[in-house]
């Protein structure tokens, strides 16, 4: 047997790459792991209070909409769901995209248009919270 492979300076770079945590890719897929999991929980705790936040909100106009979500707790809440649910979004997409699509300059569209996406949706989501928070 040969020790030409553990001699190989590219099989060293690999082998650090990985103990960085670092893929094919270049991304931290651990680190994405995590996170999607921290957001899981996240989202599985506001759940409920973001449910009955909703059936509170049910056969309400603009103004008690704004007086329920006017609550500072309550905007908290709503606001954290928004976060976690859209930053677990980006996460799994992201996952789903590198996966699948192997095409390079397409996988770097699909990645910009779902880091947009997901910004998109969280910020026209905490402005609509906002909004109906302020009364305005």
């Amino acid at each position: 047997m040969s020790d030409a492979p553990l001699s190989n300076p590219s099989s060293k770079r690999t082998a650090l790459k990985r103990v960085r945590g670092l893929g094919a890719s270049g991304s931290s897929a651990t680190s994405d792991f995590w996170w999607q999991r921290v957001t899981a929980v996240g989202m599985l705790l506001l759940t409920v209070p973001v449910i009955v936040i909703v059936m509170m909100l049910l056969g309400r106009n603009q103004a008690g909409a704004g007086q329920i979500l006017g609550t500072p707790v309550i905007a908290l809440i709503m606001l954290l769901f928004v976060v976690a649910s859209t930053w677990h979004m980006k996460i799994g997409m992201q996952v789903v995209i590198e996966d699948y699509i192997h095409g390079e300059k397409v996988k770097l569209v699909a990645i910009l248009a779902n880091n947009f996406f997901s910004l998109a949706v969280a910020l026209a989501s905490a402005y609509a919270i906002f909004k109906l928070s302020s009364g305005v």
